[in-house]
Parts: structure tokens; C-alpha cells; sequence
């Protein structure tokens, strides 16, 4: 039994000083006055004065990278990364080797998982050309969705035929989360720069190659075949303004057949950064100009755009060496996303409840979780807890990401985790993980 004591609690939209119970694996009382006198002879109690308590952030896109690609990460350093920023929960790309495209490679992804994550977990499906039959066979209680690349990046999963998209959008039973770019657009943009600028051509091109028309010729065309489907889609990475105009913020998230993500590096970062941050920007789809940096945020507040997630991608600076066409793109990201978040919370951008919602609440409502996101009696007990007012600065020394490396280092954080709670189990204190805790595999209703 653990009590977290004298918080500032925010959920579901409000911030209130209380405390929380922990029993077992779950929540079992939210106090808003007075403690009983007997919770403190029993529980452990952790005074949490001067600190948020927060529901555990659900990231619903990430790359661990296992199997397959495990010297840039695995289910053990990234999940130890989420833990450490605050992310208790996860959904992990199928692009890994063996690509997970069938229901058998997908559950050996599940096994390593039970076996070396501090974090629960789920595991997307990839969509290909021909793998419809997995895909109706999935089970829409055990898998979060399927992943359908449209548009190639890394790892070469582009789903081009007309035929099999149609299937795609028909036939699944679970979300369709996709990767919004148009192949051939992009194709005609680099071989476009290629013959007018060469090798040296400049990061600060990759946003034109990767331009907002492709992402929304190929959102626009997902979202028409939803509708003709009555498919659930869920766009991944939104980075455009463009794109804004194709989705609705007035609707209930519960009601949604049609959602939007996006990520922290799209609202932080903007396309006048690519000179001096080179390789370590380049991600797809690309970070677009401040104005659409600006959109995204309003969308943020106005609901056009759901939730937040990563697209944790770490690869090694050595990955990321050489020229444009050389370097890889994708950046981790998933120990800073909160803190990332919480500091546009305090610059005025957005407030703490919107970035509560974006990142906890509503990837659980978005994805039909069972019992997490919320601070709520009987739910299970992933929670954070978060020092309001301790600066640090991200540098080599406290990156926990096996890539060694981040985007945002030099950036200094008001805000950092102190606490970090998966199941009920403490696995994080002040820089100190137990290392026996193991999370859970996502059940979905």
C-alpha cells in the first residue's frame, strides 16, 4: 500500500491538491481533504509537496527497435527512457526485423516485450500488399491497430496498390494509423534537387522534398476511403496546416471515426533550426515552417488535433552522419515529450490540463484501453509524479535512450520527473530504476 501525499493532482481537466492510494496494482481512494489517520500507519506514504501527480502518459508511436535493429535501442534502455520521462505505456511500430506483418511474428514481439519492458506495451500489425488475411484475423481486444505505411520511410514497408488499400480500408477490424505521405511526389521532389543541387544539397530542403502538398494529397485520400469504409483512421505525425482543414474539432474524441496526431518536435522545433541542427532534425514527415508550427499548436488547443505522441526513431549519431541523402531520418524523443510539453504549458502556449489530455486521457479514450489514462478509483495505478519547479538541462550525461544522443540537448526543463509508477509498482525514484518490475500487455474494449 503506498499513499502519494499532499499532491497537485490534474486530471480530467481540473488541478486540485490531494492525495492518492495505492493498493495492489490499482488506485483504490483520491482523497481531496484530510487523509484518515490510519492510511499513514499502514501505507508507505510519499510526500509529494511541490509536485504534480499525473496520470502515466500514454505514447501510442514509438520505433524500440527490437528485433532486429537493437544497437540503436530495445525494449529495455527505451523503455527505461519512457519510464524516465514519465511514459508508462506504449505502442510500438511493426518496421523492426522481421517486419512484424503476421499475427505469429507480432506475438513474438508480445513475449519480448513480457520479458524486458519496465513499460506495458502494445504492438501495431504492419499492413503490406498482400497480407489482408492477417489482418482480418487480428483480435481487436489484444492489438491496438495496424500500421499501413502510405508514403515509404524507414524501414520500406510503402503500401502502393490500389487494390490492397481498398482491402485494407474494408476489411480491418482495428484502426488503420498511417504514415501520410505521397511516394510519388517526393520521388519527383528528389530527383528534382538531386539534378539542381547535387550531394551537398542543404537539410533545409528536406521540408520542400518532403513538401505539406505530399502529406496532403495522401491524408486527404485515407480520409476519403475511411468515410467510404466506415473505417476507424488515425493519422500519425500531422505536421502541416494544410492538413488542419481535413479534420473537425466540435465532435466528442469518443465519437470519432476520423483522428489526428501529432508530435512534441513538430510544436518545438521549425524549419529555421535546419541549418544549424543539420541530420538531428531530419525526421518524415519533416518539420515544416513556423507558421505551420503555430497551427499546430492552435489545432492542439482547439481539438482538430487529439493526441500527442512521439515517433520515438533512435539511430545512432553515426546514422545520421554524411550528406542529406545520406543521414536517416528519425530522432528520439520519448524521455523529454512531457516535460517538452509541460514547458509550452508554462511559456503560455497551451495549459496543463490540454497537455494531460493530449498525452494521457486521451490515448486512452482514442485506442479504447482498458482502465488507464485517468486518475480514476478502480483504474490501474500508472502515475507520475513531477517536480514543478527543478531546472535541469538535457546533455549526454542524463540521455537514457540507447543512441546516446537528443535533439534536445542543451534545452533546460523547468519541470522533471521524480516518480514513475507502472501497475502500482514504483519502478522510478529520483533516478533510480527497480529493474525487476515488468509491465503489461494493453488490453483494448
Amino acid at each position: 500500500m503506498i499513499l502519494i501525499h499532499n499532491a497537485k493532482i490534474v486530471n480530467e481537466g481540473h488541478s486540485f491538491k490531494g492525495s492518492v492510494l495505492i493498493e495492489n496494482d490499482k488506485i483504490s481512494k483520491i482523497f481531496k481533504e484530510d487523509v484518515p489517520a490510519n492510511i499513514f500507519q499502514m501505507a508507505r506514504v510519499i510526500d509529494a509537496s511541490d509536485k504534480y501527480l499525473l496520470p502515466g502518459v500514454i505514447d501510442g508511436h514509438v520505433h524500440f527497435r527490437e528485433p532486429g535493429l537493437t544497437h540503436k535501442g530495445d525494449l529495455i534502455t527505451e523503455s527505461k527512457a519512457a519510464i524516465a520521462g514519465g511514459t508508462t505505456s506504449f505502442m510500438d511500430m511493426p518496421n523492426t526485423i522481421p517486419q512484424a506483418t503476421t499475427i505469429q511474428i507480432l506475438e513474438q514481439k508480445f513475449e519480448l516485450a513480457a520479458q524486458k519492458s519496465l513499460a506495458n506495451y502494445s504492438f501495431y500489425l504492419g499492413a503490406t500488399n498482400d497480407n489482408i488475411k492477417e489482418i482480418i484475423n487480428l483480435d481487436r481486444k489484444k492489438v491496438c491497430g495496424i500500421k499501413l505505411f502510405m508514403g515509404s520511410s524507414t524501414g520500406n514497408m510503402l503500401v502502393n496498390e490500389d487494390a490492397a488499400i481498398t482491402k485494407i480500408f474494408a476489411q480491418s477490424p482495428v484502426m488503420v494509423a498511417i504514415h501520410s505521405e505521397d511516394d510519388s511526389m517526393i520521388t519527383s521532389n528528389i530527383k528534382k534537387y538531386k539534378a539542381e543541387c547535387g550531394d551537398e544539397i542543404s537539410f533545409k530542403y528536406h521540408p520542400i522534398i518532403r513538401s505539406a502538398e505530399a502529406c496532403y494529397k495522401t491524408t486527404s485520400l485515407a480520409i476519403n476511403h475511411a468515410r467510404k469504409y466506415n473505417t476507424r483512421l488515425h493519422v500519425l505525425h500531422l505536421s502541416t496546416a494544410k492538413e488542419l482543414s481535413l479534420f473537425e474539432g466540435q465532435t466528442l474524441l469518443a465519437n470519432k471515426q476520423i483522428t489526428a496526431e501529432t508530435g512534441p518536435q513538430y510544436l518545438w522545433f521549425d524549419d529555421s533550426q535546419y541549418e544549424s541542427m543539420g541530420a538531428r532534425l531530419k525526421c518524415n514527415p519533416a518539420i515544416k515552417s513556423i507558421s505551420d508550427k503555430t497551427a499546430l499548436l492552435e489545432a492542439l488547443n482547439n481539438n482538430k488535433i487529439d493526441v500527442i505522441a512521439t515517433d520515438h526513431a533512435p539511430h545512432l549519431l553515426e546514422e545520421k552522419a554524411g550528406t542529406y541523402w545520406q543521414a536517416v531520418s528519425g530522432m528520439p524523443q520519448i524521455q523529454h515529450s512531457l516535460v517538452l510539453m509541460l514547458e509550452l504549458a508554462k511559456q503560455g502556449k497551451t495549459t496543463i490540463e490540454k497537455v494531460i489530455e493530449k498525452m494521457c486521457h486521451a490515448p486512452a479514450t482514442l485506442y479504447r484501453i482498458d482502465k488507464r489514462g485517468y486518475i480514476r478509483k478502480g483504474y490501474y495505478a500508472d502515475l507520475v509524479l513531477v517536480d514543478r519547479n527543478k531546472l535541469w538541462t538535457v546533455g549526454a550525461q542524463n540521455i537514457l535512450s540507447k543512441c546516446g544522443w537528443s535533439p534536445y540537448e542543451g534545452v533546460t526543463f523547468n519541470h522533471q520527473v521524480s516518480h514513475t509508477f507502472v501497475n502500482g509498482k514504483l519502478v522510478y525514484e529520483n533516478g533510480v530504476f527497480d529493474e525487476n518490475v515488468r509491465g503489461e500487455r494493453l488490453e483494448f474494449n
